[in-house]
């Protein structure tokens, strides 16, 4: 019960790796605000009180400053302060190279990914900072670290969430409220449902996360662990890192790689 009684905002948490947050959150003894644009909201929400939990919903976009802080407002009101904030919520933007890619698509990206966090840091780290300590997790990307896992919209978004972490790590200095990143590798999510989808669908599993030492992608309960973890007390001396969370994909470049026990092909 690492989160007994703490105040917690999970954005993005209709699905995929904030919904798998909340549920841990309220599972360990937290009070979740669970925040998300879409109706998914409500649906965690009953997940946690109709397991015995205690969720609030709110319907929020991200990158709004308006919503964000009516989002914090409602985790002081509703259960007397804030003590940790997971900025989770974000966007893909699709596929397209840097030259099929208009400003407006770039842009409204960049408001969601990266604005969307830093509206997170900004608000919620003085509340934070009145319990006497608390932590801030954003979620950025392997796409965020080099290139070839993601649009070129949504790579620079997520680079600027991992030195956003570091950047307000520093900036909180004194204050005892830590700020890391979480970053995915491929996984499954209501984003990347039409990749899993696929692969089911033709046979092709086999080749999903083939490019990483797992040979496979990652459950959105895996990520939503290590967010928790940097989230308590057990991660007390971490603080303004970006935390790969990838199967290994980018602990290499590439290279002809032989598998263990095989020969290399």
């Amino acid at each position: 019960m690492r989160f007994q009684d703490r105040s917690i905002i999970v954005t993005g948490a209709g699905s995929g790796i904030g919904r798998a947050a909340a549920l841990l959150f309220a599972a360990e003894g937290g009070r979740v605000v669970v925040a998300d644009l879409t109706e998914g909201a409500d649906e965690t929400a009953r997940m946690i009180t109709d397991a015995g939990g205690t969720a609030s919903a709110i319907r929020m976009d991200a990158g709004s400053e308006e919503d964000v802080v009516r989002t914090v407002t409602l985790a002081c009101d509703s259960f007397g302060g804030l003590d940790v904030m997971f900025a989770n919520a974000g966007i893909s933007g699709g596929m397209a190279n840097l030259f099929d890619t208009d400003v407006a698509l770039f842009t409204e990206v960049l408001r969601v990914n990266l604005i969307g966090p830093f509206l997170a840091v900004k608000h919620a780290a003085p509340r934070i900072g009145e319990r006497g300590k608390g932590a801030i997790i954003l979620t950025a990307s392997v796409a965020g670290i080099r290139s070839g896992a993601g649009s070129p919209a949504y790579s620079a978004s997520k680079a600027g969430v991992i030195n956003l972490a570091a950047v307000s790590a520093q900036q909180l200095s004194g204050a005892n409220v830590r700020v890391n990143a979480i970053c995915p590798g491929l996984t499954e999510t209501g984003m990347t449902k039409p990749v899993f989808d696929y692969a089911r669908e033709s046979d092709k599993m086999h080749r999903v996360g083939r490019l990483n030492p797992l040979h496979r992608g990652a459950q959105p309960d895996e990520l939503a662990k290590v967010a928790l973890f940097l989230a308590s007390d057990d991660a007390s001396y971490v603080n303004g890192q970006a935390i790969a969370v990838d199967g290994g994909l980018s602990s290499s470049h590439p290279v002809t790689r032989q598998d263990y026990g095989k020969t290399a092909v």
